[in-house]
């Protein structure tokens, strides 16, 4: 089949032709701009899910839809930050806002003083006054000056969202793997939009982040329950999935066969980037426009071999030798949350001399823990591609002692 026809879109956060099974996510966004506009309040959204499950995909929808709605949007990246380039990062984010809404030569006393805020808030990180952002105005002395992070953030917030307010227009800070803020910032975060819920100002914070993050939220400010929603999404329903997968071809004037996407839907359990990459594999490998069940079959080996290489392989490569061991024990077991002591036990060691490991292996999202005491791969698949990458179980101790 012609490359360029191609219909699938097997690649980091890229939207694919069609978006299926998301549809209360996106009437949850709707109903929550809506409600901000009018001056009324509502949960904001955490969207939680794996790798690969579509959390971007969601995110840029969103962003979309903002837009559309002339809203000004922030998109970020949440990255383990210290607090001075959180603040510089996040001010610099927050001062292009402003800017969005309104040029500076027609500039309100409202906005001088959200960017008198701004400059505080930068100041603080920078205390000799480097990063000010070309903003030509005096920093608000009393406000985002306290040196604490959550109150100098909800000065920020609520002063940027009374100058969104006064132009009738609107801010939703789009904040992608948002379990890489530390503690301090999500409570941060957490603290300040609560304050411009109270004050019903048209500002709003959606985040997207692996399943652990509803837990962090909840440690961070016991009131985030009832702050944000954390809607889950993963695989597709077997409608959906046959949709994701069906459409695109049909769009190109091609299409899967029955027995084709059962197999298809077999393969891939309806996670969305593995549909993707199986749609592209088999586009890549078939010569008719309908597409047989021995296509797939031939398209399998070529999807594995993507999948290994770029999607499962990036994440190992950031492993030690021990993680490395520590992700087979895990394989080993099976593809579900797998307890502490269980892969201790194959490992041949204790919880104790493990538990390092497995704190980092979190840390780097790799891992994350559906309950106390347990731990789950964040890649759907992960297990078996463990065992393909690594047939036998061999921990570093254990085959130094051996001599090898």
């Amino acid at each position: 089949m012609d490359p360029v026809s191609n219909p699938y879109t097997p690649n980091a956060g890229a939207e694919p032709e069609v978006v299926a099974g998301r549809d209360d996510q996106l009437a949850a966004f709707d109903v929550l701009l809506a409600r901000l506009a009018r001056g009324r309040t509502e949960q904001s959204m955490i969207i939680t899910g794996l790798r690969g499950v579509g959390k971007t995909v969601l995110l840029q929808k969103f962003g979309q839809k903002a837009r559309e709605q002339q809203w000004v949007v922030v998109e970020i990246e949440a990255q383990k930050r210290d607090q001075h380039t959180f603040r510089r990062d996040l001010g610099g984010y927050l001062h292009a806002a402003l800017l969005q809404l309104s040029p500076r030569a027609r500039w309100s006393q409202k906005f001088a003083h959200a960017a008198g805020v701004v400059k505080s808030f930068t100041l603080t990180a920078q205390p000799e006054g480097s990063i000010t952002f070309g903003l030509d105005v005096d920093a608000a002395e009393g406000y985002a000056d306290h040196g604490i992070l959550s109150h100098d953030l909800t000065d920020l917030l609520v002063a940027v969202g009374e100058a969104a307010r006064e132009k009738e227009k609107g801010i939703v800070l789009l904040v992608d793997e948002v379990q890489f803020l530390d503690t301090a910032q999500l409570e941060a975060v957490i603290s300040a939009l609560h304050k411009t819920v109270q004050r019903k100002l048209p500002i709003t914070f959606v985040g997207a982040g692996l399943p652990q993050i509803a837990e962090l939220a909840g440690d961070a400010k016991s009131y985030a329950e009832r702050l944000f929603k954390f809607p889950h999404i993963g695989n597709l329903d077997d409608q959906d999935a046959r949709r994701a997968l069906q459409e695109p071809a049909v769009s190109e004037d091609a299409r899967f066969d029955d027995a084709a996407l059962d197999l298809a839907l077999k393969i891939t359990e309806g996670y969305p980037y593995f549909i993707q990459e199986l749609g592209s594999a088999v586009w890549s490998v078939a010569e008719h426009w309908m597409f047989s069940e021995e296509d797939v079959r031939d398209a399998e080996s070529v999807y594995l071999a993507k999948l290994d290489s770029s999607f499962f392989r990036v994440r190992l490569d950031r492993c030690t030798e021990l993680q490395r061991a520590y992700l087979r024990a895990m394989a080993e077991l099976g593809s579900g949350p797998q307890k502490a002591s269980d892969v201790a036990e194959v490992m041949g060691r204790t919880s104790q001399n493990q538990a390092p490991t497995r704190a980092e292996l979190i840390a780097m999202g790799l891992l994350y823990t559906p309950e106390h005491g347990y731990a789950a791969f964040t890649v759907p698949q992960f297990d078996a591609f463990m065992k393909r990458a690594m047939p036998e179980l061999v921990v570093p101790e254990l085959k130094r002692r051996r001599g090898a």
